[in-house]
């Protein structure tokens, strides 16, 4: 199934000790680049979470924010460690004697100081217990979100390969009367000339021009990078970069194209080749 890069998921969980909230968001990366912002307390989170999202995820640059608060933050409890505060206390005094006309500390200043506010101790292993299947539940909805989004690109891209199949079949069928055209126009120059038509000469000049204005190979190889695309688009797993591969082999072939063109058709028909083969492209940007 194909997936975006480009996602969201948000789960939050409420509990006796406190609130946990995961966000995570996902954008376009060519490799899998994951970025954690946890709680300090939580650090030695990082390394199992890591390991969850690089089973689920291939490719993609991913924010993840863990948000944690415990109780004792939610009832706004203040707990002083006396033990500092007596510390700080002393070397205020000591320095209140040093420099007598010193400007004297306040306590709003004092509560700055490391250390002098502390929270409980807290058992932290059903908090960490949670917050990992927060994450797995943050991580599958950010898949689903992916997947959708993915789906939406997969109708996007295979209208635009209906479409370069138009526009091959189109040069298909026109190719033998352009030809024919260009035969008449040539013969019809040497005549305004007055010059002595010469069958064979006229025959290697038309044989010059059907190489020069020969593209079947490239209406072949366009047929066949349509197909291996929509076979590419059923496919498990990661797929966006060879489908950027497949998008510079279209280039190539509709470059080609124009490059041999001898008539108005044909390079209308590679001027719209490009515009959808870079539809398709910036699309393809974004699938994992």
């Amino acid at each position: 199934m194909i997936r975006s890069m480009t996602a969201f998921a948000r789960k939050e969980s409420q509990q006796d000790w406190g609130s946990l909230v995961w966000e995570i968001r996902s954008v376009n990366h060519r490799y899998l680049e994951p970025h954690f912002r946890l709680p300090e307390t939580l650090r030695d989170l990082e390394i199992p979470v890591r390991e969850i999202l690089r089973k689920h995820l291939q490719r993609g640059k991913i924010e993840c924010n863990l948000r944690f608060k415990s109780a004792t933050q939610q009832s706004n409890a203040i707990n002083i460690n006396e033990q500092v505060a007596t510390q700080l206390n002393t070397s205020l005094e000591r320095m209140a004697q040093l420099i007598p006309n010193a400007k004297p500390a306040n306590l709003m200043q004092a509560l700055q100081w490391p250390g002098l506010l502390q929270e409980p101790e807290q058992n932290l292993d059903p908090i960490k217990t949670e917050a990992r299947n927060l994450f797995n539940a943050a991580i599958e909805d950010l898949i689903a979100h992916r997947q959708r989004e993915g789906a939406e690109l997969g109708e996007f891209i295979q209208l635009r390969l209906d479409k370069v199949e138009q526009q091959v079949n189109l040069v298909k069928n026109e190719l033998p009367g352009i030809l024919a055209a260009q035969k008449e126009n040539l013969s019809s120059r040497l005549g305004e000339l007055k010059q002595e038509l010469d069958p064979q000469r006229l025959e290697q000049e038309m044989v010059i021009l059907a190489q020069k204005a020969d593209v079947d190979e490239e209406l072949d190889r366009l047929t066949a990078h349509i197909k291996e695309v929509q076979r590419t688009l059923k496919q498990k797993g990661a797929i966006g970069r060879r489908l950027d591969f497949l998008m510079q082999e279209f280039n190539r072939e509709a470059n080609t194209l124009s490059s041999k063109s001898i008539s108005t058709i044909t390079t209308q028909s590679a001027v719209e080749l490009k515009v959808l083969i870079e539809q398709m492209r910036e699309q393809v940007q974004n699938i994992e």
